[in-house]
């Protein structure tokens, strides 16, 4: 969640409104809010229209995927009265948002200017007729091939966005249509704010319709499932079933234990990011020019362990806020990070550190490509099924944060780390339980295991912080005290 004290705030005033309200009007405050939040929390872009597109655009991915794993079915029922309802609302509330042209600058609630609702309309009227002629065309398709599509037409925006050459290439064409200096054309033009969890959420509910695994839910649980505020930028990326568990069984009065909770998880989260994450980043913290400036390997090691602590303190404390504002809301946001640093074995570390995309990627990519590996004749070694799982999990995690050398080679790093740890499991378990009746032994083998797997994953973050794989090698050099 990229927000500050005062949204925060905001989001918080929102929670005592919405305890007020009769129950029934409780699941369209949450949608009305999740709505127009992506649209306020989508920072400037110097492309013309392209914040206000680019959420807009976020909706009609939602809708679309919805449609695809819900109304494409075969024998689906007709569409309900608040399916229709909640396409009428949502029609609404994109040209609502326009609205904020019109008031003085003094006054406008988003950080840059909408286009005309004119010209809104005209692009939603062109996208309904091109959606009902594809319609038309996708029901003549075997329908897990069209799943199959929807998934790869999401990976490859995905990589439009993460991919700097790619990016700019399309900021250059989006600068050519508007009239724009083309050569300003930069990757940070096409800041889609959010979009690396939509995608994932989307990409879940796919694969789990594909797979037979996706409940039925209508428009409006869909919809604030995907968008639901609180973890819209930052995570943790809910299952669509536990979320519509939750929503269905919206609290009628929130109880003071439940605010208790909300609120307590809120401070910490606050706490963490604002005092300790932000207090590390001022200087305390390994970046490209602290690393470059970096005179002696002891002062270096500190920076680097700032950066562990800052990203940790970052990460889940903004994971902390969102989980508080959920229960305020009456949903209970999964745990993203449960001590990932106190953890004696890397295993256990991303069991522990950002939980939900670790689940995410068991469950559609180690987990298929292992079986897939399994079922091919000849069938490989499980040790090459195991190592090529685990690299492609980790690259695809890496590759998650940004499409560059860095964060490849960081998510090798721990691939290759997960399956050294499996391989030295394997071996040493009778070793293991025979030190289960020797707790003195086995503590001091815990801190060891404890010493080795905190820095496998600090120094791991060499890779992470830098941006160059130069830099990185240069700092790795320093750190061992043979460059200075």
């Amino acid at each position: 969640m990229n927000a500050g004290l005062a949204t925060i705030a905001i989001f918080v005033a929102l929670a005592i409104v919405y305890a007020w309200l009769p129950l029934r009007w409780r699941p369209t405050f949450l949608l009305i809010v999740s709505v127009l939040a992506i649209y306020a929390l989508q920072p400037f872009s110097n492309l013309r229209f392209a914040a206000y597109s680019l959420q807009t655009l976020t909706i009609l991915l939602t809708l679309a995927t919805w449609w695809l794993t819900q109304r494409l079915v075969p024998d689906a029922p007709t569409l309900a009265r608040q399916d229709r309802l909640t396409l009428l609302l949502l029609l609404g509330l994109i040209l609502l948002v326009t609205v904020d042209r019109l008031l003085p600058v003094t006054m406008r609630l988003l950080p840059y200017r909408p286009p005309q609702v004119g010209w809104v309309l005209l692009v939603l009227a062109g996208t309904a007729v091109l959606s009902l002629i594809f319609a038309q065309i996708l029901r003549r398709l075997p329908y897990r091939h069209v799943l199959t599509g929807a998934m790869l037409v999401l990976v490859a925006v995905f990589v439009l966005l993460k991919w700097a050459p790619a990016a700019t290439a399309v900021a250059a064409l989006w600068r050519s249509w508007t009239g724009e200096q083309v050569a300003l054309a930069a990757p940070s033009d096409l800041a889609w704010l959010g979009f690396s969890y939509v995608a994932f959420r989307l990409i879940h509910t796919l694969r789990d319709r594909q797979t037979g695994l996706m409940p039925t839910c209508t428009l409006p649980e869909f919809v604030t499932y995907v968008l639901f505020f609180p973890a819209y930028t930052a995570g943790p990326i809910d299952r669509l079933e536990r979320f519509v568990g939750d929503f269905r069984a919206l609290d009628a009065v929130p109880t003071a234990t439940r605010w208790g909770q909300g609120g307590w998880r809120i401070a910490v989260g606050l706490f963490k990011k604002f005092v300790i994450a932000d207090s590390l980043a001022l200087g305390l913290s390994l970046t490209a020019v602290s690393a470059q400036q970096a005179t002696s390997t002891a002062g270096l090691w500190l920076l680097l362990y700032g950066y562990a602590f800052r990203l940790y303190f970052d990460f889940s404390g903004y994971s902390d806020i969102a989980i508080g504002l959920g229960i305020l809301f009456g949903i209970k946001l999964p745990e993203n990070f449960r001590a990932p640093y106190l953890k004696s074995n890397l295993t256990s570390f991303w069991q522990s550190w950002h939980i939900t995309l670790s689940d995410w990627a068991r469950f559609y990519i180690f987990t298929p490509l292992s079986r897939s590996l399994l079922r091919r004749k000849p069938r490989p070694s499980p040790q090459l099924i195991l190592l090529t799982a685990h690299l492609s999990t980790m690259m695809v995690i890496g590759l998650w944060h940004g499409i560059t050398a860095n964060f490849v080679i960081w998510g090798l790093w721990h691939g290759v780390g997960l399956f050294v740890h499996k391989q030295w499991s394997d071996r040493t378990r009778r070793w293991y339980r025979f030190l289960a009746d020797k707790p003195g032994q086995k503590r001091a083998w815990s801190l060891v295991g404890w010493f080795i797997t905190f820095h496998y994953v600090v120094l791991g973050w060499v890779w992470f912080a830098l941006p160059t794989v130069p830099l990185a090698w240069q700092t790795f050099a320093k750190l061992v005290g043979t460059a200075v």
